[in-house]
């Protein structure tokens, strides 16, 4: 398979804009600070994206610090991040983490996966997203999008998303880790669904084995 090929169309489309981007995947884009990373991937587990926006953007207006949150009341947070899933242990989860940098990492997010997922509620996905957005070092973050269009495509034989990422650390140059999710959350939101997928809108339809087959 010509991953330089297939990663070329998708960087093209992206940047050309000839996939709409969601608007958290535009927002994430312009968050650089691992904190602010890691709690807005928080809210945004099992949550749309128009609601996870809407409330990550209440969020920070209460606080952009661990030592801003951790001082905030579960009552206050869980108000400010209604309706997100879980949001009443979102609120807490969140809070209890910020008091736990402060504690025991001096206020800074560690740039470990194995680190970050001692945290509760930090899967590998959450640990991946803000190893790439937080601190720009090569990681797979592997969510829904890249799991399953990864399968299409016959790149990886996985049956879940935690064994696609470590298939794809094998396989896929480093040097497209950081962009990857970003490429094919697009690419699945807008041609490649779950239910009747868009194939003959497809950029890389070529390339794919579930049209090769």
């Amino acid at each position: 398979m010509d991953i330089d090929k297939i990663f070329s169309i998708l960087k093209n489309d992206f940047d050309k804009n000839h996939l709409e981007h969601s608007e958290f995947v535009d927002f994430m884009e312009n968050v650089k600070d691992p904190y602010l990373v890691l709690i807005c991937c928080i809210l945004s587990l099992r949550t749309n994206d128009k609601t996870t926006i809407k409330a990550t953007k209440r969020m920070l207006e209460l606080g952009k610090t661990p030592e801003e949150i951790s001082k905030l009341d579960i009552e206050t947070l869980s108000k400010a991040i209604y309706p997100v899933g879980f949001y009443q242990n979102k609120a807490e989860q969140i809070i209890n983490l910020s008091k736990i940098l402060i504690k025991n990492y001096n206020s800074k997010v560690p740039d470990s996966i194995d680190e970050l997922i001692k945290f509760k509620g930090v899967g590998r996905k959450t640990a991946n997203l803000v190893m790439t957005k937080g601190f720009n070092k090569p990681a797979i973050c592997v969510d829904v999008h890249v799991h399953r269009i990864s399968n299409r495509l016959g790149y990886v034989k996985t049956k879940t998303p935690d064994e696609t990422e470590f298939a794809l650390r094998k396989i896929l140059p480093k040097k497209y880790w950081i962009d990857f999710n970003t490429l094919l959350v697009t690419l699945g939101q807008n041609i490649c669904k779950p239910q009747k997928p868009k194939c003959k809108d497809c950029s890389i339809s070529k390339f794919c084995a579930k049209n090769i087959d």
